[in-house]
């Protein structure tokens, strides 16, 4: 059976059972999530959520693509660090990077393949799902409901029987609101109110309320995000023209449209057409612009070679110190290797060669750009682990190696490139930047950061005991094994942690595995 309202071919209990699924699983997100930190929460309802998106979209799933299978991998493992792992930072940056990878694939799974996976245009069709076709859908669920309720009412009395079905719909829950703040705000109504069920009376404007409010959000959040892939927008931009423009049908099939504003009708077969402008460099401009940086990133790395590789042995520039050395021209070296990357991308994108010899050479050019670039690369990846060792390890700096890492890889691709004309950089691109990221993910940030301090403690009996102690539950079982073999160094600050930890909440949601094993091990070295 066929819903003209909808235009789909589902049968109307799919209607009513999608619904009834959406505030279920809206009952279930407030449930986890509502007052709790993330935890085992949070894989849990991942996939609920892709459950209940498989289930009603089970006939237009395309499950075929490596890719869809690669980015299923990436969110369930990046749920799962919030079980396993405790690092606010990857926390936050996580709870950002989860929605946008969710949308991106369920645009892959179940749209309608207008866009390839390493084109950008598929991040403007997952927005499109989460607002626009989102928001086509809130009356929906209105309208099925309606259609349900006046099936078998004569048509006289289903105008009177609507109206009044829809002032009930917005009465009651002021209804509900309005009762439970008199009965907050009075006594002797309270006492009025006690000859209903009991739990009438004790009705507040609180958590309850919240909770209904959060739960009916979400609800039409998840239905309306489901609908827009069950029953999207239509691909035939006439029709929306038609629709918001007012297309004239009796123009014997021409294309005319109003223009909105007046009377005056536009004729669109008479309008031009423009082919869109290609970019394109001139590859004798591209050369050159090669050759004058080039000179001068040969200069400086062969002044770079005179104590780079020797600044280990104590060959440092004259009156420089290692910390001084490892400062200066960091973060200018890095920022070069970038400009230098986007330079060498766009030259291997939109340059054309006109002929064999021109391509040869700006070929060339290329390879010494990216030998520069890695020379300068490692320059300021030996600073770095230089300045680590005088200073010390935080998140900022272990970040910095990672990045530097990445983009040592993004330029390797290139350097393929630049010989594979046709390898596919922006799908290569993307694969490495997923995988590394879940690689930073599960490489133990916080546990890498005290192993190298406490190294760092051996040989210079330095150690900021304050900032270890402020890592995450992640580096405490380190920890306490470092304060047992050097006489209790950090029992002071062991104890302030078990005595935070012990306050923080014990919801099963909000579970975590690396704050329970830290707990169990402090509670144990505590008591010994």
């Amino acid at each position: 059976m066929h819903d003209k309202l909808s235009g789909t071919s589902l049968p109307k209990p799919s209607f009513l059972s999608a619904f009834a699924a959406a505030i279920v699983l809206a009952l279930v997100h407030q449930y986890l999530f509502y007052g709790h930190a993330l935890g085992v929460s949070l894989p849990i309802f991942v996939i609920l959520f892709y459950t209940y998106m498989y289930v009603y979209n089970r006939d237009r799933i395309q499950l075929d693509s490596w890719m869809g299978r690669l980015l299923f991998a990436v969110v369930v493992l990046l749920s799962l660090t919030y079980v396993l792992f405790d690092n606010p930072v990857l926390y936050v940056l996580n709870a950002l990077a989860l929605p946008a990878l969710i949308s991106v694939h369920m645009v892959m799974l179940l749209g309608e393949k207008r866009h390839s996976w390493s084109e950008p245009g598929i991040i403007g069709q997952a927005l499109s799902h989460l607002f626009y076709q989102n928001l086509r859908h809130i009356v929906t669920p209105f309208r099925m409901f309606k259609t349900a309720a006046l099936r078998n009412v004569k048509d006289e009395r289903k105008r009177v029987l609507g109206k009044v079905i829809v002032g009930l719909l917005i009465a009651l829950p002021l209804l509900f609101i309005i009762i439970s703040l008199l009965a907050s705000a009075d006594g002797m109504f309270e006492k009025l109110l006690s000859g209903i069920p009991s739990w009438i009376g004790t009705l507040s404007f609180g958590s309850g309320m919240l909770r209904l409010i959060w739960t009916c959000f979400f609800t039409f959040c998840f239905f309306c995000y489901l609908w827009g892939f069950v029953q999207p927008a239509p691909r035939n931009m006439e029709r929306e023209v038609q629709s918001w423009h007012g297309l004239d049908e009796r123009t014997n099939g021409q294309t005319a449209e109003y223009d909105g504003h007046s009377s005056v009708m536009i004729n669109k077969s008479a309008v031009p057409y423009h082919e869109p402008v290609a970019i394109k460099f001139d590859p004798v401009i591209t050369a050159t612009v090669l050759i004058v940086m080039n000179l001068v990133y040969v200069v400086f790395v062969v002044l770079q070679f005179g104590y780079l590789f020797g600044a280990w042995e104590g060959a440092l520039p004259e009156g420089t110190s290692y910390a001084e050395y490892a400062r200066r021209g960091f973060g200018e070296l890095v920022m070069v290797t970038g400009i230098n990357f986007v330079l060498m991308i766009s030259v291997l994108k939109w340059t054309e060669f006109g002929s064999n010899l021109l391509l040869k050479m700006n070929n060339g050019l290329l390879y010494v750009l990216v030998g520069c670039s890695g020379v300068m690369l490692y320059s300021g990846y030996t600073r770095l682990v230089m300045y680590e060792e005088a200073y010390g390890y935080t998140y900022t700096r272990y970040l910095v190696h990672a990045f530097m890492i990445f983009l040592g890889l993004l330029l390797l691709i290139a350097a393929v490139r630049i010989h594979v004309r046709q390898l596919p950089l922006a799908k290569y691109y993307i694969v490495l930047a997923l995988v590394a990221y879940v690689v930073v993910n599960y490489v133990g940030i916080d546990v890498r950061i005290a192993e190298n301090n406490l190294e760092r403690y051996r040989t210079t009996s330095v150690i900021d005991k304050e900032y270890l102690s402020g890592l995450s539950a992640d580096a405490i079982p380190l920890l306490i094994e470092f304060s047992r073999k050097e006489h209790g160094a950090m029992d002071e600050f062991l104890q302030a942690r078990l005595t935070s930890m012990t306050r923080e909440e014990t919801a099963w949601p909000a579970f975590n595995w690396a704050e329970y094993r830290a707990q169990r091990k402090l509670h144990d070295y505590i008591l010994e």
